[in-house]
Order: C-alpha cells, then structure tokens, then sequence
C-alpha cells in the first residue's frame, strides 16, 4: 500500500521513545514562541501530526504546547490553520475543556476552528453548549466583534442540526428564522470598499460606492442575491451567499425542533429531501396571507396586514429570493462560470420553493405561475436537464392541487431524457435517484412511468455498473400485468440494446465519409434501411409497440461482432440479477394465463439469444430455477403448455444446446402430468409424453453425439430415466417399456464404455440408477407411492404428532445413531 519510504517514517513515528519524544515537544514549543514561522515549523508540525496519527493510542500534548497549537488556530496564515487543527485532533482534549466555549473564542471562529471545536464534543451536552454560544454570536452587532467568524458559524450549525437537531430549542430557531430573514432579504445593494472615479487626485474621499450588478452587467435594481456580481463584497452579502447555501436544509430540519420529531424523522426527512411529502393540515397560525382569506390562496402579492412570526416570515423572504433568482436566471451571462452558476441556483431555488410549499400550501398558487414559465422557458434545451429534474418534482408534489396538466412534464422526464441523454453520467445519477425517491407517488400518479420502461433502460444498457443498484430497486416497480411479457423480452435483448446505442453514437461521431466509419458490419447494418426497424424497435421509446420482433435471429447475426465489446459484457452480466428480480415480482401480481404465456416465452428465448460467452448458459439456469419454482406454485401450468413442453422435451437436439433448461421441463413433465395434480390429465397424454421421452432416451443412448457437441450430461439420461419411471407408475401399460429399456440398458453398459457417455464413474452412475427404477417398477404399486407420493407424505408433520409411537421412535434411532 505504501512505498519503502512511507513504510519507514511511519515504522519510525510509531517506535519513537518517549524521552526523544519530551525533546521534540520542547523544541516545538519554542518554535511556536518566536516572532515569525517558517518551513522548520511547518515541517516540526507536520512530523508531530504524523507520530500521533502513526500511533493507535491517543497521546496527552504537553499544557503548554496544547495552548500554543490552539492559538495557532487564529493565525492568519491558513497552513497553520489547517496543521494545528489535524494535529489536536489526533489528542486528546485538555480535562477543563468539556463544555469550555467562552464567547470570546466563538467570536474568534473560523473553519478549521468550528471543526476541531464539534469533533471535540464529548456529548450532547456539550453540543448543545456550542450551539447555544454560537447563536449568542450570531446575536452580536457587527462593532461588537469581528464578524468574519459568522461565514464558519452557519455551516457549523448546519453540520449540529443535521446530526443533533434536538440540541436546538424553539428560542434558537426563532433567532435564526430572524437571522437568515435579515441576510436574504436585507443584505447591502452596494458592493464592498468602494470605486474610483479616477483622476490624479484619487484617494479615500474620492471613493464612490456602486451598485451591485447582474450577470448580464446591468444594474441591479432589486435585493441582492446569490447572482449578483460586483469587485468586491460587503460581510452581509457573503452572509447572503452563506444563508442561501443552508435556506433548503434548514427548511427541512427547523420543523423538527419545534414538532418534537426525532433525530429518525429528521434523518428521513433529509433523505427525501427531493420526494413527495405527506399533506399537512395548517392551522391559522402557519398562514403567510390573510387568516381564513380566499384571496390568500391566489394573491399574487406577499404583502400582508400583519407580522408575520418568523418562520412564516422566512418562507416567506425565501419565496421572494427563489422567484428573484428565477427572475436573474433570464439574464444573459456573459461568462460560462455564470451561466453554470445561474443553473446551479435555478436547482436550488426550486427545490426551497418546493419546500415552502410543503409547509405551507397557499404557496402553491402563487409558485405555479413562475414555475410553469420557467419550464416553458427551459424544455426545449436539454443542457438545462438536470434543472428541468427539479421543476419535475414540483410539478408532481403539487400538480395535483394546482389542477395543472403535467403530460408535457412526463414526456420530457421519460422520453427526451433517457433517449437522447442516456451517456450523461450525472444525469442518469440524479433522474434514476428521482425516481426511487417518488416511486410510490409515480406509481399511483403518472401512467407513463410503467411503461417507459423501453427509455429508462437505455441509462442501463450503456452503463450498467453504475446504475445497476437504482435498477434493483425501480425494476420490482416496472413489472404489471401488462408489461410483464414486454419486459421480459427487453431484459433479455438488454445486451442487443446496449450495442446498439454504441452504434447510435459511433453513427454520430464517425461520419460515412470518414474511414474510421466504415469497416463494422454492425455500424454498416445499423444505417442500412434495410435492417432500421429492428433497430428502431430497440430504441423504441414507450412499450406497447409489440412483445419482441420476428427476425431476432437476423439482430443476432448483424451484432455478432459485438459480443465481446466492454459495454456489452458489462450489460450481459447484469442480466442474470434482473431476470431473478423479474420472475420474483412477477409471481406476485400475474394470474395463471400471464404465467403461462411467460413459460412459452422461456422456451422460445431460450435459442434465441446475443451469443455471448457464458450468457446463454447463466440464463439458461435462470429459466430452468424459475421454471421449476412456477410450476411448483401452479402445478395447472404443466397441463396448460402441455403441448409446447412436449414439443420442446421431443426435440433431441435441446439435450445438447439446453441442457439446463431440458432438464428441468423434463423432470416438470414428469413431477406433475398427473391426475393429482390436475384433473384433465389423461391416459393418453401421459402416453404421449412417455413416447416422446422415450424416444429422445432411445435416440441419445444409442448413437453418438452430434460433430462438435459434448456428451449428454449424465442428468440428463437420470432425469430421461426417472420420468419415464414416473409416467410408467400412472400407466400400468407403460411399465414392460420401460423395463425393457432399463434391462437393454444393463446389457449394453456391461463392456463398460459407450459412445454417449466417456467417463466410468458416470456409467456407473446411470446404470445404477437404472437399476433401482427397474426394481421400483416389479412391484407397481409401491413404484407409484414411491415415485409418486401423496402430498402428506412428502410434507411429513410425524416428528411433530404426539400422538404415534414414530417421534419415540426417531429419537431412539437417532441416539443410537450417534453413539456410533
């Protein structure tokens, strides 16, 4: 992990003695003492922080070079800062210093002080103390003190409520409601120091203040906000800046302290920062209007007759900065900074209206307005996406009581997004966590979620290791009763989707012209209109277009050279875990037609899929599991597909190229063609299954396998055995057949080597299970229990029944077993 020269300075920092140690402390000291610090103390600093940090047990500095490090603290210089806060948090607190927050050293804060100062607190306590000393700061008028100490004291109190928010009381969110109001609202409209006129008499006198302006370099004729620009800044428009910064979380978390929820709720309530919140009911008192006012619910003003008390105050002032940044965001900005930042407070300042409205639902009438132009403005330009995502989320947290028509918001979110930004990392990051934080409102009120599902796996397709956590979570959400057969056939044509948006954006990038286009067959298919609609089909925006596509095989062949392509392995690796998530959901909400149809497309599919190395034997295993686990569920199933597992158990060549998969249909036929497990089965078609294995059984142990196929796979031929076994104890007729086969089958193994199987152990193996199917079948009604049991025999409840002489029994076999 660490180069030779690491290795040994902390070999040498962890064996240090501790006389040598008393010795560099002492120099250390001295070195603190003089007038001026140098790179032998930042080197001396450096080397303390890496003893103690080297070192498992928390070390006691010296009292007086303790003091020295704190002072440090408050050096003008930030190395010094940032040195003696790593190193006294590498020790041990002084004892007197528990709870020690005197004002004088809240007002002396900066960052790297506030830091060492909350890693400090040994309890809630003591938390609790800063808290309330830093609000006592907050308190001081700016001639009081130094006033750089507040731009650390927010993000500080930030970091307390976030982690302790019970630590603050009714009386400090009052103070700081107050506080925030004063910052955002009435922060100076003129900019910091002051401008020259210019001239040769240019001095203090001469120094005009200006204005603050907009982006676009006009004059601002408004409050001062985030985006406004200027030389230079006073200390309560930083505060501004500062405040703005923690508007969205303190509206989420200050309801808290007054409500009595706990650190649980809060926590929650942090993480859904983004989704729909349950309906309040407001009282009187909550109202930023009229009270009980009609005109409160659409006034287009925020002026009201009253006080407002300060929380309804602060929505308030944070409704008018969010609508006042909405409003500069228009602005043309003249650097590519600014525009980012115009973007980056447009995210902002919907997600704090979002907010507000939450808590206050008159709110909702007069937002919608602006946020309704906003995305009018914004939708057609997909750079502005990741805005576009919160304005998405308002719409859906408030669209309903609003009575606005949200389709426009839909399509955008579930069409352009994923499939013309399906390669935007972030933006697949922020829409997938969208939607896994409102899964259950989009469940219930926006139909195009369910069955956009087509789009939404392109962010999947193309980059499957990063998304693949949000897609465990969404998929269980996709799977309905009309989009089960569709999906299904989507997962596993995943591989072909992810290939070709690589060719969708190769088209793109490598023009026809270029020789660098030219060359992939795949790339020549994929503009060849001949072959368009299967692609289109892929790329396809909505489901309902149709299940799957006629010439799969065709797709198979054209994208045949991008089997090995990273994306496309990446992408068939996952399939396997959606394909479990898939089946495990769909259990849950088809009826038996719906499952039916599901066993038919896994047969179906089972030859055709991408030829993928190692893809086509992982989804093999995942049909063949599941396909045991349907038919255990609805033993009718086997009956219902009769036909289509007869005709796919009948065809010898499946033994060789599906062996999982013609395993476990063979051993379903015959576990469950059966009178018991369903009354329609007949004499006759248990005859014709017995036929059908029968000759498959005949035809693989008697030639040798197909030119490049391996041997069947002993399973196999025990499988072949046991359900013609099976069959034969229902059908009395049957039974000479088999027996005859079983006989013919001890003859010819008796040289000891076949064609069809090349290895001893498994001859054996088969021959000996032949054997015990033989004996089972001379006495066909203990053949039939046998092989057929009864449902209470092969869920036995005996060991449990006090009432037979069995349990005594069992337990007696069981001692002497173990004293042997």
């Amino acid at each position: 992990m660490y180069s030779h020269g690491s290795e040994s300075l902390i070999k040498q920092a962890r064996e240090i003695q501790d006389s040598e140690l008393q010795k560099f402390y002492s120099r250390l000291v001295k070195l603190l003492q003089g007038k001026e610090l140098g790179y032998e103390t930042v080197d001396s600093l450096q080397r303390l922080h890496l003893i103690l940090s080297a070192n498992k047990y928390i070390r006691t500095l010296p009292p007086e070079l303790q003091k020295r490090l704190q002072s440090l603290l408050s050096s003008p210089a930030e190395p010094f800062q940032v040195l003696s806060s790593a190193v006294l948090r590498e020790t041990l607190p002084p004892a007197a210093h528990s709870g020690n927050y005197s004002q004088e050293n809240i007002v002396q804060l900066n960052g790297h002080a506030a830091a060492l100062l909350l890693s400090q607190a040994g309890s809630r306590a003591d938390v609790s103390c800063l808290c309330t000393q830093l609000l006592r700061g907050l308190e001081s008028r700016q001639s009081e003190g130094p006033t750089n100490s507040l731009s650390h004291t927010l993000p500080i109190l930030n970091t307390i409520l976030t982690h302790n928010p019970e630590c603050l009381t009714e009386d400090h969110v009052t103070l700081l409601s107050k506080k925030l109001v004063d910052w955002l609202r009435y922060a100076s409209i003129l900019q910091g120091g002051g401008a020259s006129s210019g001239g040769f008499f240019t001095g203090p006198r001469s120094r005009q203040p200006v204005p603050i302006a907009e982006l676009d370099g006009t004059v601002s004729g408004d409050f001062f906000t985030v985006l406004c620009v200027g030389q230079s800044f006073t200390e309560d428009q930083w505060m501004n800046v500062f405040s703005f910064s923690a508007l969205r979380h303190w509206l989420l978390t200050y309801h808290s302290v007054s409500n009595g929820n706990g650190t649980a709720d809060t926590a929650h309530r942090l993480q859904l920062s983004l989704s729909l919140s349950h309906s309040h009911s407001f009282s009187n008192d909550d109202r930023s209007e009229v009270d009980g006012s009609v005109v409160s619910m659409v006034s287009v003003t925020s002026s009201c007759g009253r006080l407002l008390p300060p929380k309804e105050r602060l929505r308030e002032k944070s409704f008018q900065y969010c609508q006042r940044l909405i409003e500069q965001s228009d602005r043309k900005a003249h650097k590519k900074s600014d525009a980012d930042l115009q973007k980056a407070c447009l995210v902002e300042a919907v997600c704090i209206l979002d907010c507000v409205c939450e808590e206050d639902a008159s709110l909702v009438f007069r937002a919608f307005p602006c946020i309704k132009a906003l995305f009018g403005r914004l939708s057609s330009d997909l750079s502005f996406a990741r805005v576009l995502l919160p304005i998405a989320q308002f719409y859906l947290n408030h669209g309903e009581m609003a009575a606005v028509d949200c389709g426009s918001v839909w399509a955008l979110v579930f069409g352009r997004f994923p499939s013309e930004l399906f390669n935007d990392p972030f933006l697949a990051h922020e829409l997938l966590r969208f939607l896994r934080l409102n899964l259950e409102s989009l469940q219930l009120r926006v139909p195009q979620y369910t069955h956009s599902f087509p789009n939404l796996l392109k962010f999947l397709a193309w980059d499957s290791p990063a998304v693949v956590d949000d897609f465990v979570d969404l998929l269980p959400s996709l799977v309905t009763a009309g989009t089960a057969v569709e999906l299904l056939h989507t997962l596993l044509d995943l591989p072909c989707l992810s290939a070709t948006l690589v060719l969708q954006v190769r088209s793109t990038c490598l023009p026809i012209s270029e020789q660098s286009g030219r060359g992939l067959l795949s790339l020549d298919a994929f503009r060849s209109p001949s072959f368009r609609g299967l692609f289109l089909f892929l790329l396809r925006g909505q489901a309902g277009s149709g299940d799957t596509i006629d010439r799969l095989s065709t797709l198979h062949e054209l994208l045949v050279e991008t089997a090995d392509w990273p994306r496309v392995v990446q992408c068939a690796q996952i399939v396997p875990v959606l394909l479990h998530i898939f089946f495990n959901t769909v259990i849950t909400v088809a009826d038996e037609k719906l499952l039916a149809h599901l066993i038919l497309v896994m047969l179906e599919r089972s030859s055709l899929l991408l030829n993928i190395p190692k893809y086509n034997k992982e989804i093999h295993r995942v049909f063949s599991s599941h396909l045991l686990r349907l038919c255990k569920l609805h033993p009718s199933l086997v009956m219902d597909q009769s036909h289509e597992l007869l005709e796919f158990s009948g065809a010898t060549a499946n033994v060789y190229s599906k062996e999982e998969v013609y395993t476990h249909v063979v051993w379903v036929l015959g576990e469950y063609l059966s009178v018991s497990c369903d009354s329609r089965c007949s004499v006759t078609l248990i005859t014709s299954c017995f036929e059908a294995l029968e000759a498959v059984l005949f035809e693989i142990t008697s030639s040798v396998p197909p030119p490049g196929a391996d041997c069947p796979a002993p399973r196999v031929v025990t499988t072949l055995m046991s359900a013609l076994a099976k069959l034969a104890s229902r059908s009395h007729d049957l039974i000479p057949r088999v027996s005859l086969f079983l006989s013919k089958l001890r003859t010819v193994t008796r040289d000891g080597s076949v064609a069809w199987c090349s290895d001893e152990e498994d001859l054996v193996a088969i021959v000996t299970r032949g054997e015990e199917l033989w004996s089972l079948l001379k006495a066909p009604g203990v053949a039939q229990s046998v092989l057929t049991p009864p449902a209470h025999v092969t869920t036995p409840q005996w060991h449990r029944d006090t009432n037979v002489a069995l349990p005594l029994r069992l337990r007696t076999l069981t001692n002497l077993t173990h004293s042997h």
